[in-house]
């Protein structure tokens, strides 16, 4: 556990002795020192896969190095040389990203190679204790239904071609990674969270793209309209906004209150259009309901301190 302390305040409050502040100060200085190196050996690692992969730019150069590089990470990691661990997380971490790259760029986008990817990178994740390779692999796993994202000049671009797919399987994933969160070792029960809410936000971003344009067929044909999504997404927040309000959940309360403003703005403005009267009315409900969230935070955290 680590925990961050104003020793220099400490000192001046008569909280901590000169002798204290001295021994916390030399190590701190150790573990700065020790931090700066391995992040120096990171970049040197990083610097020489790169080097390797620009003399042969290949795809399977690129699975070699990062395979190489991520069994390095682990066998470090679990040598028990704690000065070691953070080279070691960069180590896995940058193994996974290049092993990954390099199989998508060989296999191509499909089925195989995206399952492949994602198994990498949640087996990474447990074995270095990422949150970021577990947010990385449930990312892949969207990717195999068909989610995408784009980018062009000042243009950022959202495709979900099977959106009650995407609702149901990332509903499923989510609720069955907070179930296991509870019964987990803590290093693992963050990992299971972080999981569990990337999925909770690719469910709601399948519900707003089917809010627009619903469900259909190769055929332009209507499966679900549009407005079945809409009440269906409304009923979804509720129902979590409840359940978050009963457990006291503060991140899926905030989580449904963005994704609730999302959705009234989508509505809004799809139905009543643009107008110097529907942006100010909507901009002076939005304020209220920020008010009112700051005041719901507020008391949810007061009672998350109760005994």
């Amino acid at each position: 556990m680590k925990v961050t302390l104003d020793l220099e305040q400490l000192l001046s409050e008569g909280e901590i002795t000169e002798s204290e502040y001295e021994k916390l100060a030399n190590l701190a200085a150790k573990s700065t020192g020790s931090l700066a190196f391995n992040i120096l050996i990171g970049f040197g690692v990083i610097a020489v896969s790169g080097a390797a992969l620009a003399l042969l730019p290949a795809a399977t150069t690129a699975i070699v190095i990062g395979l190489s590089i991520l069994v390095a990470g682990v066998i470090l990691l679990h040598s028990d040389l704690e000065q070691w661990r953070v080279l070691s997380n960069i180590c896995i971490l940058i193994g996974a990203l290049m092993t990954g790259g390099g199989i998508v760029a060989e296999l191509k986008v499909n089925l195989l190679s995206t399952l492949l990817v994602t198994t990498i990178f949640a087996v990474a994740s447990l074995f270095a204790r990422s949150t970021l390779l577990a947010v990385l692999a449930t990312l892949m796993l969207s990717v195999s239904i068909g989610v995408r994202s784009g980018y062009l000049h000042a243009s950022y671009f959202l495709v979900i071609r099977e959106p009650t797919l995407t609702i149901v399987l990332f509903s499923v994933l989510a609720i069955g990674l907070y179930q296991l969160s509870k019964i987990l070792p803590a290093e693992y029960e963050r990992i299971a969270l972080a999981s569990a809410r990337a999925s909770v936000f690719l469910v709601n971003l399948g519900f707003w793209v089917g809010s627009l344009w619903g469900e259909r067929f190769d055929t332009r044909e209507f499966i679900i309209a549009d407005t079945v999504f809409a009440l269906l997404w409304a009923l979804a927040l509720l129902a979590s906004a409840i359940w978050s309000w009963r457990h006291n959940n503060r991140w899926v309360m905030n989580t449904v209150s963005t994704f609730g403003g999302i959705h009234f703005y989508t509505q809004w403005f799809e139905h009543l259009g643009t107008s110097p009267v529907t942006v100010l009315v909507a901009g002076l409900l939005t304020l209220g309901f920020a008010i009112w969230l700051r005041e719901l935070n507020a008391k949810m955290k007061e009672d998350s301190q109760l005994p």
